[in-house]
């Protein structure tokens, strides 16, 4: 069984940071494209950022370039989001998924599994 468990989320103020966290299990993790996305209430889910089996390549949507780092650990199975200069705008509900190749990587389609997220919220 496939488990993914995100842990990290909180309540910041804003110029704050968090760094979370997403612990996979039941999957080969060293063959896993590792990805984050965020869901705001009332939006859809989008693409934060991912990254490659190795951790060689990364990829982040426009809005958090410079402010978030994505990176992985191969032997403890773990992928994190760093995000630093936090602002309200990212206040969401975040994700992290797993899939096998690194292509079309934000669309959330392309996933084969999920956690269930982690509440951030940036105050202002």
């Amino acid at each position: 069984q496939v488990q993914l468990v995100e842990s990290g989320g909180g309540l910041v103020q804003a110029g704050g940071s968090l760094r979370l966290s997403c612990v996979v299990s039941g999957r080969t993790f060293s063959r896993s494209v590792m990805a984050w996305f965020r869901q705001a209430p009332g939006k859809e889910r989008e693409f934060v950022a991912a990254i490659s089996w190795t951790g060689y390549m990364s990829y982040y949507r426009d809005s958090v370039k410079g402010r978030c780092t994505i990176s992985r650990d191969n032997a403890q199975n773990t992928v994190y989001l760093q995000k630093n200069s936090l602002k309200p705008e990212d206040t969401a509900v975040y994700y992290c998924a797993a899939r096998n190749s690194y292509s079309d990587i934000e669309s959330p389609t392309k996933y084969n599994d999920w956690g269930q997220g982690t509440q951030v919220t940036v105050s202002s």
